[in-house]
């Protein structure tokens, strides 16, 4: 097995290696008949796998933010109050299984899982901006502490979050800044599986949130506290809000939306 796994990470990053030049060696040599793979490798389950995995992040990486996952839908809105912009937090508010996503409210989710600042701060203009809200609801952060797309500092966090609602009051739209939502232990899958606590250390959270409270204050951005609403006597996500640690279930949003919709309001009520 052991053998296998190299010769199956040998052969992925062969693959990759040749799609990636694939082009330039067909303008200089005459088209060959590859080798075929030996019987081993063919029959092997995790070389299929290793090739999916390639063909993915191919894929991942020719749209690194992922502006083509809301293209169409983009053009289909005429009008919009509030955007909620984030990762899967806010990707999977809409899903029927939590409930109507503010109903009545002309409210627009732009949520994409595993995303960090970053790949959402290229989203802002054909997300956000382009749908002309009135307010625009942030909740970023817990992945680049996760390091879903490498290592990130505080500071490079807070500077992604500030130039979002930098754009956003540029073009006159209302700023929400929502805290990030706590983590917990309580439902590790496995003994192997590192907590979330571990992947997103509550110390990092709480002090990108203090920042994200004095920023909006200084700026007239609407600050949205989930944090405290949803942590135990802990201080961390209650149990009976999430069934893997991270991600809020029914009564969670239950917790988030009424907070939401009253910061929605006070940033429209400023001035």
């Amino acid at each position: 097995m052991a053998k296998a796994r190299f010769l199956l990470g040998v052969l992925a990053a062969a693959v990759l290696v040749a799609y990636s030049s694939f082009p330039a060696s067909l303008a200089q040599t005459p088209a060959q008949t590859p080798a075929p793979l030996p019987p081993a490798l063919l029959e092997c389950p995790d070389l299929a796998v290793a090739l999916r995995a390639v063909a993915n992040n191919d894929a991942r990486l020719r749209d690194w933010p992922q502006i083509g996952r809301y293209r169409e839908a983009n053009r289909a809105v005429t009008t919009s109050d509030a955007v909620f912009m984030g990762d899967s937090i806010t990707d999977a508010w809409p899903q029927p299984r939590f409930g109507a996503f503010f109903p009545g409210r002309n409210y627009v989710g732009r949520g994409i899982s595993g995303q960090t600042t970053p790949q959402m701060l290229i989203r802002m203009r054909p997300d956000v901006m382009a749908l002309k809200p009135k307010v625009v609801v942030i909740l970023g952060g817990t992945n680049d502490i996760a390091g879903n797309t490498g290592p990130m500092t505080d500071e490079q966090i807070e500077g992604n979050l500030a130039s979002m609602a930098e754009l956003a009051s540029a073009n006159g739209i209302k700023v929400v800044l929502s805290s990030i939502t706590p983590v917990s232990n309580y439902h590790v899958a496995n003994p192997n599986a590192a907590p979330q606590t571990t992947q997103r250390p509550l110390t990092r959270v709480r002090a990108i949130n203090d920042w994200m409270h004095q920023y909006a204050a200084a700026h007239k951005h609407e600050y949205l506290d989930y944090f405290s609403a949803m942590v135990d006597d802990k201080g961390m996500l209650r149990a009976e809000l999430s069934g893997d640690d991270l991600h809020p279930n029914a009564a969670g949003y239950a917790i988030m939306a009424p907070l939401a919709e009253a910061a929605i309001q006070k940033a429209l009520a400023m001035k």
